[in-house]
């Protein structure tokens, strides 16, 4: 298998959550199409604690533990959220197609609401830091 997109939404949830995922399919859109999955089934407060829980264990699974990052995963799914409630995709494939910018300028998109770089700040990394510059709504 050399793509996420090989899953059905059940399975890809699955496989992450038991870590049974291979490690190189995930990558910046399966994390997206996580966000997706878990928002629409959950609600985004519920996906953002299923998304940090499981994306913390993925990576201590995986790696060394020290990738995750706690903001960047509760932004992408504040993010992910405010699309889907504008989509009327009911696909995956059709939400990435509705909204590409989410697949090639999704750091550009949180640069809107932050005025540091989450990706790199180590307390952005171990809390939720809320945006400095434009809330999400």
């Amino acid at each position: 298998m050399n793509s996420h997109l090989q899953l059905n939404d059940k399975d890809l949830e699955t496989h992450f959550s038991e870590c049974t995922l291979d490690p190189g399919l995930f990558v910046h859109e399966a994390h997206l199409r996580l966000a997706w999955i878990h928002v629409i089934k959950y609600g985004s407060e519920k996906a953002a604690k299923n998304l940090c829980e499981q994306i913390a264990r993925f990576d201590q699974t995986f790696g060394n533990g020290t990738k995750f990052n706690t903001t960047v995963t509760i932004a992408s799914v504040k993010v992910i959220e405010h699309f889907v409630q504008k989509s009327v995709s009911d696909s995956f494939t059709d939400f990435m197609n509705e909204f590409p910018h989410l697949r090639t300028n999704f750091k550009d998109l949180l640069a809107f609401h932050y005025g540091i770089n989450i990706f790199t700040d180590e307390k952005a990394k171990n809390t939720y830091l809320e945006p400095d510059l434009m809330p999400f709504e």
